[in-house]
This record gives C-alpha cells, structure tokens and sequence, in this order.
C-alpha cells in the first residue's frame, strides 16, 4: 500500500508543515513494520539447525519438494524410544553431515569431524602410531592401498588390495576411510586385530598386529652391480614409498647423488606408493620431462582443464628409466608414471595399478570439522583418465607370497634386465 496515495485521496487540502512531519514519521513506521513482516515471512521459508533442540527449521528458500522434518521426527523418534543413552545433539548433527556427505555416492568425499581432521593432517607428514598402511575404498570396501615397507603391516604380511571386513571384531561394511583409519590406529604397543579378505583364499583370516610408532622416510636410493655386455655396470634403484612434505628435497638428494655415479639407468620403484601431494609428483616428473610440457591435466566438472606443466631443468633426461608399479601404487604415483609412459621416458613393470585419479579439496567448516570432497579427475598428457582405470604395465609380472616369503623380487629381476638388455 502506498501511503502518500492514501492520503492524498482521503484529503484534498494542503497539509500543515508540522502535520507533514508527523506523515513522514508515520510513513516511516509503517515501512518499517511492513519490512519486518515480509522479512519475517521470507525468513521462515529457509532451514537453520537450533541445536539445544536439533530444530530444524527452514530459512534458505529450499526446495519446498524435500521435506526436512522428515530429519527431524527420525532424530525425535532416536531421542525419545532409544534404550541407551542416545547421541548428543553435536553427535546427531556430525551423523546428519556425515551421512548428507556420503549420499555423494563418492568413496573420497568425506567429512571430518574435529578429531578426524587432526589424524588425517597427520598422514602426509611420515609421524604417527599405528600399523604403518594406507587404506582406502573400492568396490564398497574397505582395503589395503598399501603397506609401508618396515612397519608392523608390511612385517604381518599384509598385502596391497586385501580386503579389511572386521576391525576388532566389527565390519566395516558401511564405513568411510577416515572410520577404518580411526579404528586402526592407536598408541603404541597396543593391540589390533583385522579380519582379512585376500583374494585366491577361501575364507577370511586374522590378522594381529601390535600399534607402533611410524617413522617412514619417504625416499631411499641405492646402487646394485649389474652385467651388462661382459662389463660391470651400476643401477641407480630408488624407491618413493608416498609423495609427502619430505619428497622433494629427498629426491633432489637422489638426483645429484645419482648424477656423481655413472649408471646405466634408473630403476623407481612406485610400487605400493598410495601417492600423496600432486605438487610433488609434478616436481618429479620435471627431472624427466622438459620445462612447460604438461605433467597432468584436472579436469574440473565445468571450465577449460587445468595443465600442471614441468619446471625447472630435466636433469635426468637421457637415462634409461623403468618404473615398477602395482596394485598399490596409487593417485601421485599414477600421476608420474603415466608422464613419464606416455612421453615414452619409462617402461612400466609389474601389475596394474590401483585406479584412484581423483583431486580432492579439503574445506574447512566451523568448529574445526572440515569437508572433504572430490572436484576434479586426473588426467594424463596423451588423455588417460586415471581415475578407477588405472595404469596396465607394459611388461607384466606378478608377485605372489610365495615370490615374497623366498625372498625372490621378480618384478626387480625384470627392471634389471630390461635396463641392461
């Protein structure tokens, strides 16, 4: 309603200037109140979460066909007829997020509680208490990426692509990554049990195996005497067991030590490598592969492909190089062995790798919980997505427990030939 209009039409005289004033304030009012009506009335529209009473009301003008108070009564029916103590409501809204999280469909996308964010920062940095293994999630399992060389899972026998269906006795049917991570870690000298699914056996077994501290050096080199044409010749091997805050200057290590020797070639070593930081990899691959060639593309859901391009001076260039992968080399790692495949700077050996080509971002929330979720996939320079493929040798060997327990490596056996032949 227009008020000047109103008046106006009711009275026809001039109005007195003090009488004027008194309109303006009216006016004024009724502005004011009007706003706080339809402000009010657009308010209730949108969802908020009350939380001393896990209220959720709707306050974002969403979809009116998603009925939020379908939340509500679930939580109010938990509250009112659970015969425990029922969760808390923080407890109940880190469920409600977690499980929203979740119906992504995606194994990588996840939220962090203020708890889980602390271990998961943890990881990369090569310090922490447990068992010493990257897990992850495929096919709706949980399962071993890979066990980090000298820790109590590698010293236990755990395998890469092991299936983990029990952790202490409870399944990990509807778990996420960072519940499993959770579960198996723990101070030091303590004890825990997983239940193992391995493929080519026929029925699940345990597994115990005693927490301790991880101390894992991301990369180590080392030279082996090798004939090549009646001469002795040396092989640089160099294993990068994940890409994490050490690698770079690890490698760089490497590189000028490797270049004071005069070898024949360069055996990496990515096998049960669960990856780690994409820059790492890209700086790697820089000592192969020529300044401003493309590493990796991300490709996003919308937009141009973001190109990760070589930098700095590709010392390595020229000499002969094998990489050796499995089915625990994983996400970093596939990234620097299809660079170096597909400019045909290396030869894969070994089995396939794992298949995870995805980039996740991780958002911090309020109160110190965090999401993490994928925005992109990986892609190498001549267009394989890395994602779930994965990387199939050019030179297939496969390495069984029996190979392992003999003390026998012939996927290394391969590399050493294919160098010298």
């Amino acid at each position: 309603m227009d008020y000047q209009d109103q008046s106006n039409s009711q009275n026809t005289a001039p109005i007195p200037p003090q009488n004027k004033k008194f309109g303006k304030i009216a006016v004024l009012l009724v502005v004011i109140i009007l706003s706080f009506i339809v402000g009010y009335k657009t308010g209730i529209k949108g969802y908020v979460f009350e939380p001393k009473d896990f209220k959720i009301v709707n306050q974002a003008n969403l979809p009116q066909t998603v009925d939020y108070q379908l939340l509500q009564d679930a939580i109010s029916i938990v509250q009112t007829k659970y015969i425990e103590k029922p969760p808390t409501p923080l407890e109940f809204l880190y469920g409600a997020i977690r499980g929203a999280v979740a119906a992504a469909g995606d194994p990588y996308t996840a939220f962090f509680e203020p708890k889980d964010l602390q271990v998961f920062k943890t990881d990369l940095k090569g310090s922490f208490e447990g068992i010493g293994a990257e897990v992850g999630k495929k096919d709706g399992n949980i399962v071993i990426v890979a066990p980090l060389d000298g820790t109590p899972a590698k010293k236990a026998g755990l395998l890469a692509q092991d299936i983990i269906t029990q952790v202490n006795g409870q399944s990990t049917s509807d778990w996420t990554v960072e519940q499993a991570v959770q579960k198996i870690r723990g101070p030091k000298n303590t004890e825990v049990t997983l239940t193992i699914f391995r493929q080519g056996k026929n029925a699940p077994f345990d597994v115990k195996i005693i927490r301790q501290s991880i101390e894992v050096k991301s990369v180590k080199w080392e030279y082996k005497d090798v004939d090549k044409d009646g001469k002795k010749v040396q092989i640089a091997v160099v294993t990068i067991s994940k890409f994490g805050d050490d690698t770079r200057t690890l490698f760089d290590k490497a590189v000028n030590d490797i270049l004071n020797h005069s070898v024949a070639g360069i055996v990496l070593d990515l096998r049960n490598n669960p990856g780690g930081y994409l820059q790492s990899s890209v700086d790697l691959a820089s000592n192969w592969i020529s300044h401003g060639t493309v590493v990796v593309s991300e490709a996003h859901s919308q937009g141009e492909p973001i190109k990760y391009l070589a930098q700095g001076a590709n010392r390595l260039v020229g000499i002969k190089t094998v990489i050796l992968i499995n089915g625990g080399s994983a996400s970093a790692a596939e990234i620097l062995s299809g660079a170096l495949h597909d400019y045909k700077i290396a030869t894969l050996i070994g089995e396939k790798s794992f298949g995870k080509g995805s980039v996740q971002e991780l958002v911090d929330l309020k109160n110190g919980s965090a999401v993490k979720v994928t925005v992109a996939k990986w892609i190498t320079p001549n267009g394989k997505n890395l994602n779930k493929d994965g990387l199939e040798p050019d030179i297939l060997v496969k390495s069984t427990e029996e190979d392992a327990k003999a003390g026998k490596d012939p996927q290394m056996e391969k590399a050493m030939e294919e160098i010298t032949k």
